[in-house]
């Protein structure tokens, strides 16, 4: 047996979703823009740095003088320097 349903309450139900729909565009708005925690591996600016990091590393500069010209610590700049020796080793 079907439900029956007047032009007023469907209206009525169409308006609630909408709101609904409404609510759930906020909330997923919030988690797209939210800033996760943690260090953020290969955005933009870590791609930045790694790819200095790569030409001064195969021009000979040494770990302290690159973490110096990217302003970044020489614990990072070893980070770096462990994933261009992963990645090489892939390579060949």
């Amino acid at each position: 047996m079907e439900k029956v349903i007047t032009l007023e309450e469907a209206l009525k139900r169409i308006e609630e979703l909408e709101n609904e729909n409404a609510e759930l565009r906020e909330e997923l708005e919030y988690y797209k823009n939210r800033k996760l925690s943690g260090r953020q591996k290969h955005n933009a600016k870590w791609m930045a740095i790694y790819n200095d990091f790569v030409a001064c590393y195969e021009n000979g500069m040494t770990m302290i003088e690159i973490a110096k010209r990217n302003n970044v610590s020489e614990r990072t700049i070893y980070r770096y320097k462990a994933y261009y020796d992963k990645i090489t080793k892939t390579e060949h």
